[in-house]
């Protein structure tokens, strides 16, 4: 898997985001955690090209966080298809309760890897 999403700034334009304030530290360890995700789901690990990794890219950490959270999305999907008895199920799971989920997220202030979001 080597699709860092580089076409990406040729079908949307380069138009920077005002959520997307993180330095480039913060940014690397959000990567390392989406590819740990992704990668107990997967059937082969993504590789080690972040920044300072053996095989690094030359790609930005905010890209990689993009790239793979796609990846890990699909990966997600894929389990819920895979366990679901009927393709309702697969549905109503991929769907509805992904989209109550994700207006949750939204409602929060999520950072991935830090220790407050487990306050509750």
């Amino acid at each position: 898997m080597n699709d860092h999403g580089d076409d990406f700034g040729t079908w949307c334009g380069d138009a920077g985001s005002a959520t997307a304030h993180r330095t480039e530290e913060e940014w690397l360890g959000v990567a390392r955690y989406v590819r740990h995700a992704a990668n107990k789901l997967l059937p082969h690990p993504l590789p080690l090209c972040l920044p300072g990794e053996p095989q690094q890219c030359g790609r930005a950490a905010q890209q990689h966080v993009l790239a793979w959270g796609a990846v890990l999305k699909a990966a997600a999907q894929h389990v819920i298809e895979d366990a679901s008895p009927a393709p309702a199920h697969a549905h109503y799971t991929g769907h509805t309760l992904y989209q109550r989920s994700l207006a949750e997220l939204r409602g929060q202030s999520v950072t991935p890897g830090n220790p407050d979001n487990a306050k509750g």
